[in-house]
């Protein structure tokens, strides 16, 4: 994430971003978020016993592919549209609720054999599965267009600050508890 925001920063990488958000979609953010968020939900999922790599693959690239989804709704709705096309937005939903549910899966199986993740884990996974579905909802409301939101400066933003909260708090739930640890 810093890699892309210090590129972003940068010329000749900050003209194309500038005209990019004139034209209501930012790929940079895309391609960020499907590295980035999906190495997130891989840490939550290891954290709660999920080693199986096939099984962190697949949550790695469904929560890619939900990302995409992000991307492929801004691609289908530029800012001067006259109705907003939904789908991609659902089957991101469909698709980005799969690794919550194999990691809500996984917690639910490891208490009933007696083996419950640490107590930080389940913080971890409410306050990323929290954060995780409001990047949802910035995007809902920047395409039902309501109150600041109508600005797609606006929503991105939002996104900015969702993502640099997102990524430190799972860090520091993870850094703090393994000096508990």
């Amino acid at each position: 994430a810093a890699v892309d925001h210090g590129l972003v920063a940068l010329p000749p990488f900050r003209e194309r971003y500038e005209r990019c958000l004139s034209a209501g979609v930012t790929p940079f953010r895309w391609i960020e978020y499907s590295l980035s968020a999906s190495v997130m939900i891989v840490l939550i999922a290891m954290l709660t016993g999920i080693a199986d790599f096939v099984a962190l693959l697949a949550i790695f690239v469904a929560n890619a592919a939900m990302v995409f989804f992000g991307w492929l709704m801004e691609l289908l709705n530029p800012p001067e549209r006259e109705r907003t096309r939904w789908l991609p937005f659902v089957l991101g939903c469909i698709v980005g609720a799969a690794p919550w549910v194999a990691v809500a899966a996984q917690i639910a199986a490891s208490a009933e054999r007696g083996h419950a993740p640490p107590t930080f884990v389940y913080a971890i996974f409410v306050s990323l599965f929290v954060l995780f579905n409001s990047f949802a909802v910035n995007q809902a409301l920047q395409y039902k267009r309501v109150g600041r939101w109508r600005d797609y400066r606006y929503g991105e933003r939002w996104y900015l600050w969702l993502s640099l909260v997102a990524k430190s708090l799972l860090a520091w739930q993870i850094f703090a508890n393994a000096l508990v640890l």
